[in-house]
């Protein structure tokens, strides 16, 4: 008898994903979707401290980063309505480094659950790249300051939508 645990595995990861790709999606919850540009998510900009952040009720308490970036990284949760987490600087007073997004923040009309061809209706100097499609299962879409960003938005190999943007860039910890 063959084992199945990889293939059950493989369609859980899936069925995840494909249920939270819609909660993005702009009147999911009743509330409208804040705008992402280079320069940040709505109130949270990169370079803002955590305590301004914090104190504002943007962000979640502090918690350990990822462990390949080394010792002393820590993150926060992006609070709602905006879905996902912000990386944080290691130096006092630690600051905005990256913002990933899981949901409620879109530009030009485009977020999570949007595909390619819509992002690059939206930006039209985007540039797409395969290399991770191998190693994460996603196709990353690049939009360059002169394009009108500074910002990538991760695809998923499997349902072709969008299911993270990162700000200014993707950092994976996998």
């Amino acid at each position: 008898m063959r084992p199945r645990t990889p293939l059950i595995a493989a369609t859980v990861l899936l069925a995840a994903g494909i249920a939270t790709a819609p909660a993005g999606g702009a009147g999911s919850s009743g509330t409208a979707a804040q705008t992402f540009s280079g320069a940040g998510v709505g109130p949270v900009k990169l370079g803002k401290t955590f305590r301004s952040l914090r104190d504002a009720g943007h962000l979640g308490a502090q918690r350990p980063g990822c462990e390949l970036a080394g010792p002393g990284t820590r993150a926060a949760k992006l609070k709602a309505p905006l879905k996902g987490f912000v990386d944080l600087t290691r130096q006092s007073p630690r600051r905005v480094a990256a913002i990933s997004l899981r949901g409620g923040a879109k530009a030009r009309g485009v977020g999570i659950g949007s595909t390619i061809p819509q992002i690059r209706a939206a930006f039209p100097g985007a540039t797409v790249d395969h290399r991770t499609e191998g190693t994460f299962q996603l196709t990353l879409v690049k939009v360059s300051e002169a394009a009108g960003g500074k910002f990538q938005f991760g695809v998923d190999t499997q349902t072709d939508k969008t299911t993270i943007v990162g700000i200014p860039r993707i950092r994976f910890c996998e």
